[in-house]
């Protein structure tokens, strides 16, 4: 085994545990929402989510970039970027209870733009990626339609939870993300020489 691949075997075994791990910790920190509010446990657990869903994104990915190259790589840096607004969310989860009044809401008014660009515009782009690639998957039949299906729905269902605070519906969302992305993150823990270099099996 050269070099390279060695390189490439342990890419996708991180690929592999960030893709169990990314939702998994996000639904943890729905569990410790309080009044529709992370919290500082709940903030802690999704920042670290977030650390976990940029290399989760590159394993969603990865199956596309032969087949729709240009869309591969600039759909991974919108979905890259939105991760930022998860981290940033968590942060002000934990703000938001350790400094209230630093953290009010008033005070993300008073952000203006950079409120926009930090915490709204990347927030709304974090399901729109997990939308558009479960549907790109599915396109390429790159996964089986029961793994794009359940990415769509979790996707949809996040917004849907998020913005109006319903941690029923989070749930939910958390749940059919967590099923698809599990099965998508053995299939890059399985040994090497049952993985295809392009594509995840289906």
């Amino acid at each position: 085994m050269n070099q390279f691949t060695k390189a490439h075997e342990w890419e996708q075994r991180i690929w592999g545990v960030s893709l169990i791990a990314a939702p998994l910790l996000l639904a943890l920190a729905t569990l410790f929402w309080q009044d529709g509010r992370l919290g500082i446990t709940g903030g802690t657990l999704q920042v670290y989510a977030y650390l976990f869903w940029i290399p989760a994104f590159m394993g969603l990915f990865y199956p596309l970039r032969q087949k729709m190259p240009r869309y591969a790589t600039l759909g991974l840096l919108i979905a890259i970027y939105s991760c930022l607004a998860g981290n940033n969310f968590g942060m002000d989860g934990i703000y938001e209870q350790a400094y209230p009044v630093i953290a009010s809401d008033d005070s993300r008014q008073a952000m203006g733009l950079s409120s926009l660009l930090v915490l709204f515009v990347p927030g709304a782009l974090f399901p729109l990626s997990l939308l558009t690639v479960a549907i790109m998957l599915w396109r390429t039949r790159s996964v089986p339609v029961w793994v794009a299906l359940l990415l769509a729905v979790g996707a949809i269902a996040f917004p849907i939870s998020r913005i109006p605070r319903i941690e029923l519906i989070a749930m939910i969302s958390d749940i059919a993300l967590i099923i698809p992305l599990i099965w998508l993150g053995w299939q890059y823990l399985r040994p090497a020489e049952r993985i295809t270099a392009v594509e995840i099996p289906t």
